[in-house]
Formats: structure tokens, C-alpha cells, sequence
């Protein structure tokens, strides 16, 4: 008998898809929008030779460049609203497409802005800052400009590199196409025979089998099918990875390490004191391993860490919701209402698993949109848990586009890691003082050190494997499945210490199955980051710190508008200092005690 395969996009109720009509009711709109944007765009190119001739001009220039990037990202996330849920869909594919190609001539006819305005020169822009209501609020913006002006090049080397983002995206592109929907895993098989459909919708659902048997059979599937085209997606990982090389070459960058940080204003030092600490403090997951094979009874797998340990109570998503507005009653009685409406009236959540559906889970929207919510929500702890994570994304989002202008509503990974882990910190604290189920706390436990293995383990492993592979590129070493590989067991051999159970081969491909991060390139140290600040704002939250609300939420409603470390240093936490990520790693020896006492 073989376990029930995931339901066709078009079989999911509407009720629990996210709403995409709410930017545009249909495709001739969409249409219509996209051509709105090209039929600009030769207004918008005229303004080059002109940014010199006054703050008028310059205020007039802004407007337009804003109205055009409007529109262009919410034409974008239209497509996304429906590519991401059905990646095998070509009419969503094509979408996504026609926008890609569009932002690549909106970029190449705006790339004369910053060559021409720096040639205005910065205290002539200040003053006209000064002197044109209009322009008051871009003080930060020639701040920015300033700061990068030594990697800003030419009118017609920005012109390039602005027509070369959507081939740029080729091979990120092809690694998703290829894991997302076009890949294809061998059934898993259970400890009574029985098959199960092993898809990136239901993957981790297996690995959190109480059958252990199932659970190594899902392991390998998955891990077996990225190996059967290893040599295409290291080639698709090594394409992408020379393009970060070239991008941060051509701005003058010393390394893409260096350019990738200078995007988020964040020193190198920060980035290696969050690796350092991840080594230095591998003993303490080491020691979780061994408990996890004496709660098993024999030495653990790797496909064992997400094991039920206990009974695993089910958490319907409408509990979950509730669970959550009563755990951020800290935040305000308002927040909690807005982000309740969100969820059940304006579907900002797109709730359930189907078919060639984007894994994991997101938030997503811009300026213009409300926020939108990809999930494959699991009825337990963990779907719980990610659904917090995701609210606090989207309520991040919605505070700074109802705050900021347009040229602040996005903020950087580096701030955006920090609400989300609030959310949940504030959620998990409410539960394990108000709920006194065993199973329920327990669950809240495995739950807790899950996420605390995706942020303070895998990710910060992810970050030096990205590193080292960066660097080998630079020196002109290749990139093939073999040296990815190698490079990503070794890193977790480190980790595993000889406490888990298998197969290099399986192990360092892990790394295949990361195309919506590994691309980024130098995003996922920030995961650990943003555990560990939001570990200091949320013990001030629930503390009743006096000013400890305000501050949080003046850091939310920042957006773009503030560097982050300097808004969370404002916010309460100095991430520049080694402290706030060692008490992250000291908090996950405290839950695996409290895990230890429950278990016996």
C-alpha cells in the first residue's frame, strides 16, 4: 500500500491560498501593468544628463523612479503569488519570466542615477535635500551613496550590470526548477512495508516520523535524488557562486565576502565571530546527540534529529493561530489585532502542502501589497512554531510600509531574522508557562532545539561550507560535485563529532537542497545572528522592561531607514559584541537540560 500523494494545486479550497487578486483581480491586469512599466520607461531614461540641473528636477526624477519600481514589484509579486505554490505550472513560470526580463531593462535604464549624482557631488545634493520638501526624507539615501560611492562605476558599466541581473539568475533559477519540479524521489518505505510519496512537501513530515525505519528510508530518497544530478546542480551552485566573484570584482571589491557585507553595512568582524562561536560551541550540540541516542536506545542518525521523542499532540492551525495572538499580547492589544484580521480575512497565508508547491515557508510583499505567507503547515509544534516565525516576518513588513516611504520599506536579512525569532521566543514562553501538558511541553522542547539546529547548527555549517567555496572560487580552484561535497561531509563530521550515524555521500549533498539560500550569497549567518538578538529583545519584552516595547517597535518601523546594527543596538542589543550570540548558544544548554529532566 502506498501512502496518499499530495492534492494537485487545483484541488486546495480557496479559503486556505493566499489572496494574489488582492494586487491585481486577474492576468489582464497584470498584462496591462507590465506594459504600463515598459511604456515608461523611455520617460524615465530621459531624465539621464539632467539629475544636475536642480533640486526640482531631482525630486520630479525620484517620483517617477518610485512609481516605476512600485508597480514593477508588485508585478512581481503577482507572478511569485502563484509560481511559488506550483512551481510546475508554465503559465506562473512564464510570469515569473516576463518580470525578470522587464527588471533587467528597468535596471539598465535607471543605472545613469548614482554615476550622475555623484557627480553632482554630495553637498550639493545635501543642500538641495535641504532646500526641497520633497527631498527631506533622502538624507539617509545620500548617506548610503556616500558610503559606496568608491563601488559605484560608470553610466555604461551600471548599464551593464543592470541588463545582466536576469541572466544572472539563470542558474539559481535552474537549481529551483530542477529540486522544486522537476525532480523526481523514490518512495520511502516504512517499518510495515509500506510506501510513502517523498516530495519537498511532505519531506519533512517524514523526518518526523515516530518510525524510525520510514524516517532513514525518506532520509536517503531525498538525499539519493539530489545525487542522481549532483554534477547539474554543482555546476548551477559554481555558475552562481562566480557570479557573486564577478559582481563584487567588478564593483572593486576585495572578495564577495566583503561585498555581500558592505550591502548591510555589517563589519567582517561580526560575520567571523559568528562562525567562531558555532565551532566553539559544537560540544554543546555534541552532547544533544548523545541524548538523542540514549532516548532512542542505539547510536542516532542524522535522520533522527527531528525524531518525536514523546507523543507529538496535534495543534490544528486554527489553534495555532490562537495559541500565537495570545502569546504577542506583549507586543499590544493593536499589533495583535492587525495580524489577526491579516490571517483570517485578508489571507495573507497560503496554509497547506500540495503538489510542486515551494518548501519550507516565507513571507513575502512589498510596499503597496500586504504581506503574504507561503507555509506547508504540519499540525503540531513545528507548524506552530514556523507559522510565529512567519507572522513576525510579515508583521516587520507591515509596520515599515505603513511607516517609511517607499525608498525605506525593505530592510536587510540581517534585521528581518530578529522579528521573526521574537515572534517566536515571545510564543514558546507564553505556552510553556500556560500550557502544563507534558506532552505538550515536551513537544515545545524538541520544537524549540529544532529551530535552535536550523539556526545554530546547520545554518552557521551552511555559512562556512559557502565561505570555503567562495574562496577556492577566487584562487581559481573548480567547483565540482566531488569538492562541494567533500567540503560540506567534513564540516559536518566536525559537527556530528563521531555522535551520529551516516554516509558522507548523503551528508555532503546537503547542500543541494538549499537553492533559495546558498544563492543569496553570505545570507545564512544571519539566521544565527537573528536568533541570538532576538533572544535579548524578547527577554526585555517579557521582562516589561520600561521602553522596551516602544524601542522594538520604533526598530520595526525603521524599515530601510537605519543601519540595522545601529537600529538594534537602539532597540537594546549590541550585535557588534560577541556576548548576545554565546548566550544564544548558552540558552540551547539550557532547553536540553529541561529536555533531560522531562525525559528522565
Amino acid at each position: 500500500m502506498r501512502a496518499a500523494a499530495l492534492p494537485q494545486r487545483s484541488e486546495v479550497p480557496v479559503a486556505d491560498t493566499w489572496d494574489v487578486t488582492s494586487i491585481y483581480p486577474d492576468d489582464a491586469a497584470f498584462d496591462a501593468a507590465l506594459a504600463r512599466i515598459a511604456a515608461e520607461l523611455p520617460a524615465a531614461a530621459a531624465y539621464a544628463g539632467r539629475l544636475h540641473e536642480g533640486a526640482g528636477v531631482l525630486a520630479d526624477w525620484m517620483s517617477a523612479k518610485e512609481a516605476l519600481l512600485s508597480e514593477l514589484a508588485k508585478a512581481g509579486t503577482y507572478a511569485m503569488g502563484y509560481y511559488a505554490v506550483d512551481t510546475a505550472d508554465q503559465t506562473a513560470a512564464a510570469r515569473q519570466e516576463r518580470v525578470a526580463e522587464l527588471s533587467s531593462q528597468v535596471d539598465a535604464a535607471l543605472s545613469f542615477e548614482e554615476p550622475e549624482l555623484l557627480a553632482v557631488g554630495l553637498p550639493t545634493l545635501r543642500s538641495w535635500v535641504a532646500s526641497e520638501p520633497r527631498l527631506a526624507h533622502y538624507g539617509h539615501y545620500l548617506d548610503e551613496l556616500e558610503r559606496q560611492q568608491s563601488h559605484v562605476r560608470s553610466t555604461e558599466v551600471e548599464e551593464v550590470l543592470g541588463l545582466a541581473g536576469s541572466p544572472m539568475g539563470t542558474a539559481r533559477g535552474t537549481h529551483a526548477i530542477l529540486t522544486d519540479a522537476d525532480l523526481r524521489f523514490e518512495d520511502a518505505v516504512d517499518s510495515e512495508g509500506r510506501a510513502h510519496s517523498v516530495e519537498q512537501g511532505t519531506i519533512d513530515a517524514l523526518l518526523q516520523s515516530p518510525d524510525g525505519v520510514l524516517r532513514k528510508s525518506a532520509w536517503e530518497r531525498y538525499a539519493d535524488g539530489a545525487l542522481s544530478v549532483r554534477n547539474t546542480l554543482a555546476n548551477c551552485l559554481a555558475t552562481g557562486i562566480k557570479q557573486d566573484i564577478f559582481i563584487a570584482r567588478a564593483r572593486r571589491y576585495p572578495s564577495s565576502l566583503v561585498a555581500a557585507l558592505d550591502g548591510t553595512t555589517v563589519p567582517e568582524p561580526v560575520y567571523y565571530q559568528t562562525l567562531d562561536a558555532n565551532v566553539r560551541n559544537l560540544p554543546v550540540w555534541h552532547r544533544f546527540w548523545r541524548l538523542l541516542g540514549k532516548l532512542l536506545g542505539r547510536r542516532a542518525g542524522v535522520w533522527d534529529i527531528a525524531a518525536p521523542l514523546a507523543p507529538n499532540p496535534e495543534i490544528p492551525f486554527e489553534q495555532a493561530l490562537e495559541w500565537i495572538c495570545a502569546g504577542l499580547a506583549p507586543m499590544g492589544e493593536d499589533y495583535v489585532k492587525i495580524m489577526r484580521c491579516g490571517v483570517t480575512e485578508q489571507r495573507w497565508v497560503d496554509k497547506y502542502p500540495n503538489a510542486a508547491k515551494t518548501p519550507g515557508a516565507f513571507s513575502a510583499g512589498v510596499p503597496g501589497t500586504h504581506p503574504f505567507i507561503l507555509l506547508n503547515y504540519m499540525p503540531d509544534a513545528a507548524g506552530l512554531s514556523t507559522l510565529a516565525h512567519e507572522l513576525g516576518h510579515s508583521m516587520h513588513s507591515y509596520l515599515a510600509w505603513q511607516t517609511q516611504p517607499f525608498i525605506y520599506g525593505e530592510y536587510t536579512i540581517f534585521a528581518a531574522e530578529v522579528a521573526s525569532n521574537t515572534h517566536q521566543a515571545l510564543v514558546r514562553d507564553w505556552l510553556m508557562r500556560s500550557q502544563p501538558s507534558r506532552e505538550l511541553q515536551i513537544a515545545l522542547l524538541l520544537e524549540t532545539i529544532a529551530n535552535l539546529h536550523r539556526y545554530l547548527f546547520l545554518m552557521p555549517t551552511l555559512a562556512r561550507f559557502e565561505l570555503e567555496a567562495h574562496q577556492r572560487a577566487e584562487r581559481g580552484e573548480p567547483l565540482t560535485a566531488e569538492v562541494l561535497s567533500g567540503i560540506l561531509a567534513e564540516y559536518f563530521a566536525q559537527g556530528y563529532s563521531g555522535e551520529m550515524e551516516g554516509d558522507a555521500e548523503r551528508i555532503g549533498i546537503t547542500w543541494a537542497h538549499f537553492p533559495h539560500h546558498l544563492y543569496a550569497n553570505f545570507y545564512v549567518y544571519q539566521y544565527a545572528t537573528g536568533i541570538a538578538a532576538a533572544q535579548v529583545l524578547s527577554k526585555k519584552l517579557l521582562a516589561g522592561e520600561p521602553g522596551a516595547l516602544e524601542r522594538y517597535l520604533g526598530f520595526l518601523s525603521a524599515g530601510g531607514s537605519r543601519y540595522p546594527l545601529d537600529a538594534l543596538l537602539e532597540a537594546g542589543v549590541d550585535m557588534r559584541a560577541p556576548e548576545p550570540m554565546q548566550a544564544a548558544y548558552d540558552y540551547l544548554a539550557q532547553v536540553i537540560t529541561r529536555l533531560e529532566e522531562l525525559l528522565g
